[in-house]
């Protein structure tokens, strides 16, 4: 049934879903009838700056929005569903819910906008059964279903795309002014006496014409492909609309003098070629600012249920057969009404504009963390420099103080109030988050608020922490590099020396030398690495032990590492060692090296998956593969290898025809890797011609040590064999 409504619910894609509402959202009322004022004031040099600082700090969430959202499943909610993924529901439900409120509220602007414009047509009505009318109008085509309001939003277009043309036609039947104002006097508007401006103030007025930058994303809930379309879409949009403003920039510029510029709001409609067209595209461009806001707001307060985060939750949760959120809608409508009751929204127009900058801030803030964390569970296919997330963020939080700085301070104390309120409530996430990873690369201190937070430590927040039993320095020495390739840049190794009444005081001197050698190079490469001593002759009887003692801690390893010397007959030893840790819930990596070849050029990866469940597609649950992924994605990336994945299409394997794009895109494989069938039949065969300088094998819980060997003399190529612990998971 959950999967029936998912798919009845994704329904649309990159054009319809995102470019549009996106494109409309942008290209509003501002363009119309502010953007010659701004022009008027601050002239065509001061325009051009304020348009690039405006474009930067959105653009660069709209960036960083695309970036994540190619790395996570994002579900309904948009940005709230990316910001409770990264950092938990109590912050992500702390921004929603006043995201919510600005996203209802703002359909009563847009509906004072539009009826602003028809009181020219209409006057002979009230404002108060105008706004009705509108109200309705909206209301109607978002209940009669939101394709019908998506396809609205393409004959919109149509008229927007007209007007600015109509616009543009302008300069070819008015007389022109060449006489340019690069930098602006900044005379004021006719609201203050033209008593004067200032840079900052008119950047204010013409800055929440380029917050639509969510208003795609909005829709994640209801997209055939979220991963790609909210990128697509958005990025798309904003380059678009930007071109579009800096271009209006210069005909308004040459349509009127500065002094006409200040003074007359309609300067568009006043001298575009045609204009009524420039009417009706203001007042089409309000209605799909309205359409869109109405259609996406119920989207993030049915996310807010189904992650029980407000009272009711239940009811805000239901769909209908349409997939149609219309509790939300209905209630949704209600806000709408209220803030319609107030007839002038500029006392609550600031308090909006802060949440919505405060989300901006925050979705900026989410891929800081991401980024800096460098967890293997952060692969987005859309790769940015950090910069970008920290202008936007930066940029977020000084914007609101600019534009009023007492309204910024009252919004995030609202945004506290939320948070310490969903702290309370104790919410619990079944998707997990990376906020335990978080906290544990911040520092020592924070392991207690990691425990509040999970029980266990998530999916997402998994790297790789070796323990790596130590015996002497030969045993651990050949595969020194290996583990380097394994744990870096940010995972750790615990090395287990293991002390017997055989070592003589010699010996315990050189390991003890060797281990604090070790140790020193990782830290150098950033590795957390530590070390300590064990007494025992037997040594899978000490590592079953040594297991059972670290699962009280938090910080404990979460992956054993042996090196196998073929040398040594007592094979039954590494049985049992790997046996005890799949016991203890711990991942095994068995390294076992070809003779002296060892790594070879550390250039070619081969990675070889036999075992998929049939089905996984569905439970988007790997079993045991997950570990041998993650290691072959860390190898690739510290070699700056070449990746190549052979998928068995047996039937057992849970893998079909076609299915390898599927799997592709699930797991985020580098660009480069190169993915084929293969059929078991010729395992053998296609072993024998391997030529990669590591094969990883996942270890199925039947393994004969003595069989492995002979895999590795038949392929001539040093091999490891994985067996997941159960906490990873190659598909977050």
């Amino acid at each position: 049934m959950d999967s029936q409504k998912a798919t009845q619910t994704k329904k649309f894609g990159t054009m319809a879903g995102v470019f549009a509402p996106t494109f409309l959202t942008i290209l509003g009322v501002i363009m119309y009838i502010r953007l010659p004022w701004v022009v008027g004031n601050a002239g065509i040099i001061g325009t051009l700056a304020i348009i690039a600082v405006s474009v930067a700090i959105t653009g660069a969430t709209a960036v960083s929005l695309s970036s994540i959202t190619t790395n996570i499943r994002i579900g309904s909610g948009g940005a709230f569903s990316l910001i409770s993924q990264s950092l938990g529901l109590e912050i992500g439900g702390a921004i929603g819910i006043p995201f919510y409120i600005a996203q209802a509220i703002a359909v009563a602007m847009y509906v004072f906008g539009f009826r602003e414009g028809l009181e020219t047509l209409l006057p002979q009505f009230s404002p108060l059964a105008l706004d009705a009318m509108v109200f309705a109008l909206v209301v109607g085509i978002a209940f009669i279903s939101t394709s019908f309001a998506f396809k609205i939003q393409f004959v919109i277009i149509g008229i927007i795309i007209l007007s600015i043309f109509s616009i543009i036609g302008g300069l070819f039947v008015h007389e022109l002014n060449y006489n340019f104002e690069w930098f602006g006097s900044y005379p004021g508007s006719k609201e203050n006496g033209f008593s004067g401006s200032s840079f900052w103030l008119v950047f204010a007025v013409f800055f929440p014409a380029v917050t639509g930058v969510m208003a795609g994303a909005n829709m994640s809930g209801d997209l055939k492909n979220p991963r790609k379309s909210i990128p697509n879409g958005t990025l798309s949009a904003v380059a678009i609309t930007t071109v579009v403003y800096v271009g209006l920039v210069f005909v308004a510029a040459l349509l009127e003098t500065p002094e006409g510029l200040a003074k007359n709001y309609n300067v568009f409609i006043d001298k575009a070629f045609y204009g009524p067209i420039v009417l009706v595209g203001l007042l089409g461009a309000t209605l799909s600012s309205a359409l869109g806001s109405y259609v996406g707001a119920p989207r993030i307060l049915l996310a807010l249920g189904e992650k029980k985060i407000i009272p009711k939750s239940n009811f805000w949760a239901r769909v209908s057969k349409k997939g149609e959120p219309l509790n939300a809608m209905l209630f949704t409508a209600l806000v709408v009404v209220l803030g319609l009751s107030f007839r002038d929204l500029n006392a609550v127009a600031p308090l909006i504009t802060m949440f919505f900058m405060i989300t901006y801030g925050m979705v900026n803030v989410v891929a800081l963390v991401e980024q800096s964390l460098s967890l293997p569970s952060f692969r987005p296919t859309m790769k940015i420099s950090i910069l970008i997330p920290l202008i936007g963020a930066i940029g977020s939080l000084t914007v609101m103080f600019i534009i009023n700085a007492v309204v910024a301070m009252v919004s995030l104390i609202l945004i506290i109030i939320f948070y310490f309120y969903l702290v309370n409530k104790k919410l619990e996430s079944e998707a997990g988050d990376s906020r335990s990873g978080l906290f544990t690369a911040l520092s020592e201190w924070a392991m207690k608020k990691t425990i509040n937070l999970s029980s266990s430590k998530e999916v997402r927040s998994w790297r790789p922490d070796l323990m790596i039993p130590v015996t002497s320095p030969k045993s651990i020495r050949s595969s020194f590099k290996l583990v380097e390739s394994l744990v870096a840049p940010k995972g750790s190794v615990k090395l287990l020396a293991i002390k017997n009444e055989e070592m003589s005081d010699q010996m315990a001197i050189r390991l003890d030398a060797f281990l604090r050698e070790m140790t020193v190079r990782l830290k150098k490469q950033n590795i957390a690495t530590s070390h300590s001593y064990v007494n025992g002759n037997e040594l899978s009887n000490i590592l079953n032990i040594s297991m059972q003692s670290l699962n009280a801690a938090f910080f404990k390893p979460n992956t054993i590492f042996l090196s196998l010397d073929q040398n040594k007959e007592d094979f039954e030893a590494y049985q049992r060692i790997i046996q005890g840790a799949i016991q203890n819930k711990y991942g095994v990596i068995l390294y076992v090296p070809y003779e002296n070849v060892g790594l070879s050029l550390e250039k070619d990866i081969t990675l070889w998956i036999n075992h998929l469940p049939v089905n996984w597609r569905e439970t988007y649950n790997l079993e045991n593969n997950d570990l041998a992924i993650l290691l072959s994605l860390l190898i690739k990336k510290n070699w700056n290898g070449r990746l190549k994945v052979n998928v068995s299409k047996n039937s057992t394997a849970g893998i079909e025809e076609g299915d390898l794009t599927f799997f592709n895109e699930m797991v985020r494989f580098p660009t480069d890797t190169q993915l084929n069938y293969y059929d078991n039949s010729k395992e053998l065969e296609m072993l024998s011609s391997d030529t990669s300088d590591i094969d990883i094998f996942t270890l199925n819980d039947d393994f004969e040590i003595a069989q492995l060997i002979r895999t590795v003399t038949h392929t001539r190529t040093s091999a490891i064999f994985c067996h997941d612990s159960g906490n990873e998971n190659a598909l977050v």
